[in-house]
């Protein structure tokens, strides 16, 4: 496949550089011209088709025009999911949890905010990394529920808004205890 998509690029440019025929040119006239431009159609339509076929077989739209498709990404955890909670996640949503009483009084202490909001969101993130993932439906949409509680904080924490960072507590606190139920549902029991 990898021939044919960069066939295509040098089939592409020697069409850009022909020059149509014009009636002068042409002894018989016009039929030339329109013989030119169907054939010039059809080439053009050949490549759009040759194009799609480097796409779909997955040498991407670069590969087609003769440029070297990037490099895959390998995700590969570092941590385990214990690891993730307890050394990112709780850390980062306390800071939240405990804004009304933890609330930043200078420029650093936003920024720190900030990060440990953006932490939450982008540890869902890590929650949705097929390695991470305990299913394909219920797990998602838990992780997607701190997601998106997470980006709320982050965006409120940006603004400094303490207020709206204290009405999330519970769109973030309901993100964490509906998951929890499903996948550790004696977290939280005396054990």
């Amino acid at each position: 496949m990898g021939g044919l998509c960069y066939s295509v690029a040098s089939r592409q440019k020697s069409i850009r550089e022909s020059p149509p025929y014009t009636s002068q040119q042409a002894p018989h006239g016009r039929p030339v011209l329109s013989a030119w431009l169907a054939a010039r159609a059809a080439v053009r339509a050949g490549l759009r088709a040759a194009v799609l076929a480097c796409i779909v077989a997955g040498a991407g739209p670069s590969a087609a025009y003769g440029q070297a498709a990037p490099p895959a990404v390998t995700q590969m955890p570092v941590g385990t999911m214990s690891e993730l909670m307890t050394k990112i996640i709780y850390p980062a949503s306390d800071a939240i949890f405990y804004v009304t009483t933890r609330t930043p009084t200078n420029a650093a202490e936003w920024t720190v905010l900030e990060g440990q909001a953006l932490m939450v969101a982008e540890s869902a993130n890590l929650l949705l990394m097929p390695a991470h993932r305990r299913d394909d439906e219920r797990w998602l949409v838990d992780a997607r529920l701190m997601r998106d509680a997470g980006l709320a904080a982050f965006k409120a924490a940006k603004a400094k808004d303490v207020k709206a960072l204290d009405e999330l507590n519970e769109a973030l606190y309901q993100s964490c205890v509906t998951c929890h139920l499903h996948y550790r549902p004696n977290y939280g029991r005396g054990r």
